[in-house]
């Protein structure tokens, strides 16, 4: 199955850990299958039905870049096959800092942005700004790209405000498990929706 993905701003997203996991639960549930891969961009996503009732994505290659300076802000860049800068303090925080880095010149493409609390290893709470949609409730490769920026390996459980997502690291890969289920409604797709941008 292939996908794209747009921005309520019109714009075109190279990735989507959320979406890609929404759009194979849709097709595993029409044709049987315990697995399913999703092409989005230049990635072909790997999902997998558990046995739990959540869904497990391969997510592919992550890339983290040094600490670095924007603005005043120190950032990690991470890569998770669209952009992302991960700033470590108070997730409530987001309002100020995403706006101020998403469309930093520094990132030609503008970025999402996460803040980041670490509770302790394996375990940190993060509010997430979204290129092109403004603060969303979570997101698929914000989870990695925290997950990734505050631990080398191993389980991640990321809590949002919109739930929780668990990240799996591996030797530059990553793995993200949620899940996904149907809405008695369609939601706004507005601002909110958290589709990983």
């Amino acid at each position: 199955m292939t996908i794209g993905i747009v921005n309520p701003d019109g714009s075109r997203a190279e990735m989507s850990g959320n979406g890609t996991r929404i759009a194979a639960s849709w097709l595993m549930s029409r044709t049987g299958a315990a697995k399913a891969h999703v092409h989005v961009g230049s990635r072909t996503v790997e999902v997998r039905r558990t046995g739990d009732g959540l869904y497990e994505s391969e997510l592919g290659p992550v890339e983290v870049g040094p600490r670095e300076v924007v603005d005043g802000i120190e950032l990690i860049p991470v890569s998770v096959g669209n952009p992302h800068a991960v700033v470590v303090g108070d997730p409530g925080l987001i309002s100020e800092l995403g706006p101020r880095l998403e469309g930093h010149p520094r990132f030609p493409e503008r970025t999402n942005v996460q803040v980041v609390r670490v509770e302790r290893p394996g375990e940190v709470t993060a509010r997430v700004w979204e290129r092109g949609v403004g603060e969303t409730s979570a997101s698929g490769t914000s989870a990695v790209a925290v997950a990734a920026a505050t631990h080398p390996d191993g389980e991640v459980v990321v809590h949002f405000p919109g739930g929780d997502l668990r990240v799996r690291l591996a030797e530059g890969r990553a793995w993200l498990t949620g899940p996904a289920e149907p809405l008695e409604e369609l939601p706004d797709f507005g601002r909110g929706v958290g589709t990983d941008r």
